[in-house]
């Protein structure tokens, strides 16, 4: 098996890390009850997706 001859530099290991920072997840507000929700996913607070209804929800 290949083994490096020399080691990497700091600075290329911090430009290849560059891309590993972790991001915000983008919410969006759901038209039915006006929660934060992930797009493209039912709501957790209201079970509605796209104005229909998926997930029965209890009224509490």
């Amino acid at each position: 098996m290949p083994l490096p001859k020399r080691r990497h530099s700091n600075t290329r290991t911090r430009k290849r890390r560059s891309h590993d920072a972790l991001t915000i997840p983008n919410l969006t507000e759901c038209p039915n009850c006006h929660e934060r929700k992930l797009p493209h996913r039912v709501c957790p607070a209201c079970g509605y997706y796209r104005g229909r209804e998926v997930v029965k929800r209890e009224e509490v």
